[in-house]
């Protein structure tokens, strides 16, 4: 049988292959992906948006802003990149954000925040939370409404969206409206039975992710970096989860999701048959990746419209 929808089969491949991920591959990888990541000018293309870089105050944290031209009170969308932890940059997400500012009429930014293994954890979770600072008390100046903030991303995008959402509720800080997280890394464990499953099957594998895991943690540990065991999830603001069923992250996703509904956070689980890890990028024009774009649309709309 099976075990990827036909769609998704056929373009995975068509993927090219290459080394392993590690330390002897991980220059050559983080080359190859910057390379292929499209500039604000290429993915806006003729779209009636502006963009600009930004620099957040006392850091050396880079942000990108991406919005309509002359947007005010619109919702506010803070996207965080993926690359396990080790990889891309804050470009990697721009078609993506770009078609939900064209959408939605988000003020959008995205962020570039330290890799490891070279800065280890806490540094790329305190580079996003000071991005998300300061977008949030830059409101006015960018033109949206602070209680109609969504935080969001894929993979480790989504881990370190929930990592932050999490830090927000602790310190006190910006306020949320909501969390989405697309096939969330979220467990250090790196065992379940859908990562023993699918650990060679797919474009993220079970080696790739315990040195992503590895490079971050470095014999750490921090409920922030690994959301999966974070004691207490009351409070957070409502979550959108998806995830692949034929992929590593499917367990510990879906049972995040069980905890959060524990906790009484609204929280929305989709778990795609056949979908392998990053479905939605490899493969944009298949019929589930579609139906996982509007799924996604309807909880932002029905998100923003009552923040």
């Amino acid at each position: 049988m099976t075990i990827f929808d036909p769609e998704l089969a056929e373009a995975l491949e068509g993927l090219p292959s290459g080394p392993p991920l590690g330390a002897e591959s991980l220059a050559s990888v983080r080359k190859a992906l910057a390379e292929g990541n499209l500039s604000c000018a290429e993915a806006i293309g003729d779209r009636d948006l502006v963009w600009k870089d930004r620099t957040v105050p006392g850091t050396d944290v880079v942000v990108t802003v991406v919005k309509p031209r002359n947007a005010q009170g619109a919702p506010g969308f803070y996207n965080i990149h993926g690359g396990g932890m080790v990889l891309d940059n804050r470009f990697a997400d721009l078609p993506r954000m770009i078609a939900l500012v064209e959408e939605f009429g988000f003020v959008a930014v995205t962020v570039d925040y330290r890799l490891a293994p070279e800065h280890p954890h806490p540094a790329p979770l305190e580079d996003c939370y000071a991005g998300l600072t300061w977008m949030a008390e830059n409101a006015g100046e960018l033109g949206f409404d602070p209680a109609r903030l969504i935080i969001g991303g894929g993979s480790a995008g989504g881990g370190l969206s929930a990592g932050v959402a999490l830090l927000a509720r602790d310190r006190g800080g910006p306020a949320l409206a909501g969390q989405l997280l697309l096939c969330p890394m979220i467990d250090s464990a790196n065992d379940s039975a859908s990562t023993v499953e699918f650990a060679e099957r797919g474009v993220w594998s079970q080696a790739a992710n315990e040195f992503g895991w590895r490079s971050l943690l470095k014999g750490q540990t921090s409920p922030y970096a690994v959301p999966a065991t974070a004691p207490d999830l009351t409070g957070l603001p409502p979550a959108f989860i998806e995830v692949g069923a034929a992929e590593i992250f499917r367990d510990e996703d879906v049972d995040y999701a069980r905890r959060l509904w524990q906790a009484g956070v609204p929280t929305e689980l989709h778990v795609w048959a056949g979908a392998y890890h990053g479905f939605d990028r490899f493969a944009p024009d298949s019929e589930v990746a579609r139906a996982a774009r509007a799924t996604r649309a309807s909880w932002l709309r029905r998100t923003i419209g009552r923040a």
